[in-house]
């Protein structure tokens, strides 16, 4: 499910026919409250390489959602050693999981196959123990991209789509496309990852999770 913004008032109209019609572009979760459990599951872009914990996305965003938001991001990690340590963070029976991890599998040059298939039994295993994912694609890493302007790797757009979750798009690879917002070719500086935390909370809040 790929949502990059609001659905405007002419989408709405088409969607449903008429203005009278009873159009709700509302989310339809309610938000979650400023003490829920959330965990940022991930890789280095999760833990805040580059920069101090205080400046990490995570820390970030718990202080805009004024959520209590746990950083399991791993430097170095690829989609199996996530997948290795899921359990012990199905355990903690958090309220939302923000999931971003594949960059490394593409440095490591693992299958993009098999990256996909990590990710979607991730998911899975997740919504089967009644914890939403949200999930957060990362940058296709291309000797190109590494000096030019980051894409996201293709396989996040069919993984959101056939396991219906939302997905926060274009995040990491805008910010890895700007110099001035990194500390590193693959990773964000402080800048970098609180403009990132602003723009995933802006999601957040338009797909109902977080507060406005």
């Amino acid at each position: 499910m790929l949502i990059k913004q609001p659905l405007s008032l002419l989408a709405c109209v088409l969607m449903c026919g008429s203005l009278l019609g009873g159009c709700d572009a509302k989310p339809e979760q309610a938000a979650l409250a400023n003490d829920a459990q959330v965990v940022a599951l991930g890789d280095s872009l999760t833990y805040g390489y580059g920069a101090t914990p205080e400046t990490a996305y995570p820390a970030v965003l718990d202080e805009m959602t004024q959520w209590r938001i746990h950083n399991a991001g791993v430097n170095g990690n690829t989609s199996a050693d996530v997948l290795a340590r899921l359990d012990d963070i199905i355990a903690t029976k958090p309220d939302l999981v923000l999931l971003g991890v594949g960059g490394n599998d593409v440095l490591q040059r693992i299958q993009p196959a098999t990256t996909k298939a990590n990710i979607i039994q991730i998911i899975q295993r997740l919504k089967a123990a009644n914890i939403p994912v949200v999930l957060i694609a990362e940058p296709h890493f291309s000797s190109s991209a590494l000096f030019g302007r980051a894409s996201d790797n293709p396989i996040y757009e069919d993984i959101a789509d056939s396991e219906d979750v939302p997905l926060f798009a274009d995040g990491w690879s805008k910010i890895l496309s700007d110099d001035s917002l990194k500390s590193d070719q693959i990773h964000a500086n402080a800048q970098g990852y609180q403009q990132f935390a602003e723009n995933l909370h802006e999601f957040l809040q338009q797909q109902g999770y977080a507060k406005k």
